[in-house]
Parts: structure tokens; C-alpha cells; sequence
């Protein structure tokens, strides 16, 4: 059997496993930062961001969840969460009887603007003043690759 694989240079392994290493570890910071001032994990400002992004028609959780990259579970646990606490409302959809919406509350606008000025500091902090605006356009280029 041929092994139709690409052949990888020892430095593209190396640049990936670095890759993905320094993500966890930023990410990980980053929640921890947010830990420490007593807000909830990122997940949560990622889903209220995106929901506010959505204006008032919302999003279908199927539609937050494509766009959180998160597995049907972790949505639907994630959606539970934020409903329970009252910054996200969970309303029949119009469209489809079967088919829910999910908008964000004020109390959910209140919580994004009181968690990004920790988010916006850790991001400097563990990653844009590490680099120049030079470096970062670079950074920001080659990533825009993977996408």
C-alpha cells in the first residue's frame, strides 16, 4: 500500500505543534484572567458577542454554534447556561415550530461590555505587545492563509 501523504518538512511539524501549543497556553491565560476578575469562561463572550453581532433577530442555535465551531453538545450546554443566567432569551422561531432563537438581553449586553476591557488587556498582555505593528501584520497575513 502507497502512502500518498504529503511529505512535511521538519520545520512545518515543528511550526504546527508550536502552533497549537501556544494557543492553549495564551487561551488558557486568557481565561484565567477572566477567572481572576470573576467573569465567566471566553465561550460565554464569544456566544454574546456573536449573538449581538446578530442584532435583534438572533441566532438559530444550529446558526451560534457554526459560527462558535463548537459540537451540537457543547452548544446546547452553552445555550442552557446562558439562558439560566438571563443573558440570553430562547424564543420559538417564527419560521419553524420545532425551531428555537436565541437573542441577546441586556443583561447579556451589560456582561459582554464588562468582560471585554479584561479580555482587551489580556490580549495585549499574552499576545499584541509581544510583537511590533510590523510583526503583527505579518502574523495577521500568514494566518489569514489558514483560513
Amino acid at each position: 500500500m502507497q502512502d500518498d501523504a504529503p511529505v512535511l518538512s521538519d520545520e512545518a511539524v515543528k511550526a504546527w505543534a508550536r502552533l497549537v501549543r501556544v494557543s492553549q497556553t495564551v487561551l488558557s491565560k486568557v481565561e484565567a484572567d477572566l477567572t481572576e476578575a470573576g467573569l465567566p469562561p471566553l465561550s460565554w463572550y464569544d456566544a454574546l458577542l456573536e449573538l449581538k453581532r446578530a442584532g435583534p433577530a438572533g441566532l438559530r442555535p444550529f446558526q451560534l454554534q457554526h459560527r462558535m465551531l463548537l459540537t451540537q453538545y457543547n452548544m446546547s450546554r452553552l445555550a442552557t447556561r446562558l439562558v439560566k443566567a438571563g443573558y440570553v432569551e430562547r424564543e420559538d422561531c417564527s419560521e419553524d415550530g420545532r425551531g428555537q432563537v436565541l437573542r441577546l438581553t441586556e443583561d447579556g449586553q451589560t456582561l459582554l461590555r464588562r468582560m471585554w476591557p479584561v479580555y482587551r488587556k489580556a490580549i495585549a498582555e499574552h499576545f499584541a505587545n509581544r510583537f511590533d505593528d510590523r510583526e503583527v501584520a505579518i502574523f495577521t497575513k500568514a494566518l489569514a492563509k489558514l483560513q
